[in-house]
């Protein structure tokens, strides 16, 4: 592996769909700085989320394990008293252990992985933070009102270092963009490597953008609109925090990763006009299911890393690949001790920078009452549901993800010794995950 130590950099979504990019394919929405992020390394076919919804993916992001292993599995409530990461987890997430390596680490953005004093960011290893602890928030007032049907009082949600702050009118994807880029140039002034997680909230509900950027898709209905926009903003924040890095002459010793938590969101609240019709501004590219299900619509991800010099610019990788791999692999990337974790992922830097072979024989889902896994070219879902339509699907399903994108062929009769096979990996596995997180819950609670 290369030896000069880079700076890390991820760049996290939220309800990003698989195709909504114009290098995965999206025509309503041009995304060039992301666009050509992807032509400077590796732009992922076969990217997966671990999770089909926020907490569980963001959890596994951070820890390297699988959600409910991470102790969060699952949409964390928002209001004040929402517990997130366990305890045990303070010193085994990816800004601890780039922490202990000598990094400066900071998140900026959305981090919905506890809402309580003892769960904020800085408690799990970042020295400086700026942003929002619940699910989503409004994008000018900061307020969290997503749960006022359930008696939740709307509440403020913008916080700096612990601390709560106000910046009322202020767009919030400008923000998280002139936090990191403020944040490069402090670093590369003080020479120290860095570890920077820039969490955009967008393009999660609720819509809104500024009109600069409103105006550039007028000829677009308002779903398509409002979510290119909103897009569109996200990009220019990507090329600007590129751009940083160029201007600082750090580029080529940085080590970039993109993606999204999970797919585009059906729910109806995205409309923000009382429609009861399914929501249907992003695209999963033609994925079957969305946000919330475990078919590849939900968790199947665009993906990105970038590290001129080291990763080989213009790759298109058909490999499989899942979000805990990125502790791993930006901690071997740096030369840490992956043995000194307890990580479920595993590193991807010798197959993106030499070609090797991929390390995963097979990953797998769980999210409420839903299983699933791919191993190879077949996938099997386990009690999958759909959101934007009454259609039962059923219980037994099995896909060939290579001959079959969309997950609509259900090869499962034709199939039963495949299905068996997986059944062997996949049920054990999951009671093993619901058997831990309730261990690791009631010892928490």
């Amino acid at each position: 592996m290369p030896g000069d130590r880079p700076n890390i950099i991820v760049i996290y979504t939220d309800d990003l769909g698989y195709g909504d990019l114009s290098c995965m394919g999206d025509t309503h929405v041009r995304t060039p700085h992301l666009d050509a992020l992807a032509g400077s390394g590796v732009r992922f076919t076969d990217w997966y989320s671990n999770c089909a919804v926020c907490s569980g993916s963001r959890a596994a992001l951070m820890t390297g394990q699988y959600p409910d292993h991470a102790g969060v599995n699952g949409v964390l409530p928002s209001n004040r008293e929402s517990e997130g990461l366990p305890e045990s987890k303070r010193t085994n997430t990816i800004a601890h252990a780039l922490g202990a390596e000598g990094y400066r680490t900071a998140l900026f953005g959305k981090w919905h992985l506890g809402v309580t004093p003892r769960s904020m960011p800085h408690n799990f290893g970042f020295q400086q933070w700026f942003g929002h602890l619940s699910g989503c928030i409004d994008y000018y007032s900061h307020l969290f009102y997503y749960m006022q049907s359930r008696g939740v009082d709307p509440l403020h949600d913008l916080w700096e270092n612990g601390n709560e702050v106000w910046r009322n009118g202020e767009y919030m994807t400008s923000m998280i963009t002139e936090r990191s880029v403020n944040y490069i140039r402090e670093s590369a002034r003080d020479s120290e490597p860095f570890f920077l997680y820039t969490s955009f909230n967008a393009p999660h509900y609720p819509m809104h953008a500024p009109e600069e950027y409103v105006s550039r898709f007028d000829h677009l209905p308002w779903d398509k609109q409002i979510m290119a926009a909103m897009i569109a903003c996200m990009d220019d924040g990507v090329g600007r925090i590129i751009a940083a890095l160029e201007a600082e002459g750090i580029r080529e010793d940085t080590l970039i990763f993109f993606s999204s938590d999970n797919g585009p969101s059906r729910e109806t609240r995205n409309w923000l006009d009382g429609t009861r019709d399914p929501y249907y501004g992003g695209t999963t590219g033609g994925l079957k299911g969305h946000k919330g299900t475990c078919w590849d619509g939900g968790v199947r991800e665009p993906a990105i890393m970038s590290w001129p010099g080291t990763i080989a610019g213009g790759q298109v990788s058909s490999e499989v690949g899942i979000m805990m791999d990125i502790f791993p692999t930006m901690l071997e990337a740096v030369g840490g001790d992956l043995s000194r974790y307890d990580l479920d992922g595993v590193s991807l830097l010798d197959m993106v920078v030499n070609g090797a072979d991929n390390p995963h024989d097979w990953i797998a889902w769980h999210l409420a009452g839903q299983t699933a896994i791919r191993r190879g070219d077949w996938k099997l879902v386990l009690n999958g549901g759909l959101r934007d339509n009454d259609d039962s699907v059923p219980e037994v399903w099995l896909s060939n993800i290579a001959e079959d994108f969309s997950e609509a062929n259900n090869l499962a009769d034709a199939n039963p010794e495949e299905v068996w096979y997986l059944r062997e990996l996949l049920d054990p596995w999951a009671e093993g995950q619901r058997r831990i997180i309730r261990e690791q819950r009631a010892v928490f609670n």
